[in-house]
């Protein structure tokens, strides 16, 4: 396995894997986001590949710095294709950003994971991960000019 910075070609099956979280999107979408969220130093953005060059999983990680807390990295999206997990690649992303974060001088790691994804919460409770709050997530769309 191979982590690597996403390439615009890998959207579709960027998209395939971002279906498995929820998140119904267009290739076209993700490729103009892997072309701008990419090159920006405050963000991690990778991919997992298999030796068959099959793409297994992504993480998008950012740095944050939160008035009332600080310095931090954040897990912004994680997600291993269903034949890849329970194979090492989910813990090899999020090591990757454990050393992303580390090399930055940001003392810990947030990750937040949806409650009714009962199947990740013990995933990250065995990388080390301590659940310290739940919350409600609100969102309001804003009519664009």
């Amino acid at each position: 396995m191979t982590l690597r910075p996403p390439a615009t070609g890998d959207a579709a099956a960027l998209v395939a894997l971002s279906g498995e979280l929820g998140y119904e999107t267009r290739v076209e979408d993700l490729r103009e986001r892997i072309a701008r969220i990419g090159p920006q130093s405050h963000h991690l953005l990778l991919v997992a590949q298999g030796d068959d060059g099959r793409i297994l999983g992504w993480v998008h990680a950012a740095e944050h710095e939160l008035f009332e807390s600080g310095r931090q990295g954040e897990i912004l999206g994680l997600v291993v294709d269903p034949r890849g997990r329970r194979r090492g690649v989910g813990r090899t992303l999020i090591g990757a950003v454990e050393r992303w974060v580390a090399s930055r001088g940001f003392p810990r790691v947030v990750v937040r994971s949806n409650v009714v994804r009962a199947e990740s919460h013990p995933f990250y409770e065995a990388l080390g991960f301590e659940r310290v709050k739940s919350q409600h997530v609100y969102r309001k769309p804003l009519a664009l000019e």
